[in-house]
């Protein structure tokens, strides 16, 4: 891949994240909390996304990407174990929402999770643009 079609693929991931995140905070003020949390984990999956890619990584499972993450990000000290417990508690909380039998997220599992995921963008962003990409 070159270095434009890279720095595409990145600002693309980015622009998923943004407008995930947007769909999850729009979710909440309707309260439709299950579909909030879903929205809030996905925009946290695409900017780790973009971020592996930087690497050349990338693989179709979500538990893959989370322990890439973990181990090209997190455990390498280039980002802190916070985004770690954020990622995989969102992974947690969406399964058991999406896939869990009589489980209802509420509104203060959302709105955590929402603000986990902004935070959580927001910090992959900024270590993309010290990476030298524009986002």
């Amino acid at each position: 891949m070159s270095g434009r079609q890279l720095q595409l693929l990145v600002q693309y991931r980015l622009s998923e994240a943004d407008e995930t995140l947007r769909e999850a905070e729009i979710l909440l003020a309707q309260s439709a909390f299950r579909g909030s949390v879903n929205r809030s984990y996905y925009a946290m999956f695409y900017a780790v996304a973009g971020l592996l890619a930087t690497q050349g990584l990338g693989t179709s499972k979500h538990s893959g990407v989370i322990s890439l993450f973990d181990r090209e990000f997190v455990k390498t000290g280039i980002l802190p174990k916070t985004l770690s417990r954020s990622l995989h508690r969102a992974f947690d909380e969406r399964q058991a929402s999406d896939y869990g039998e009589m489980l209802t997220p509420d509104q203060a599992l959302a709105t955590d999770l929402l603000e986990q995921a902004r935070v959580f963008v927001s910090k992959i962003r900024a270590q993309l643009a010290i990476a030298g990409f524009e986002i």
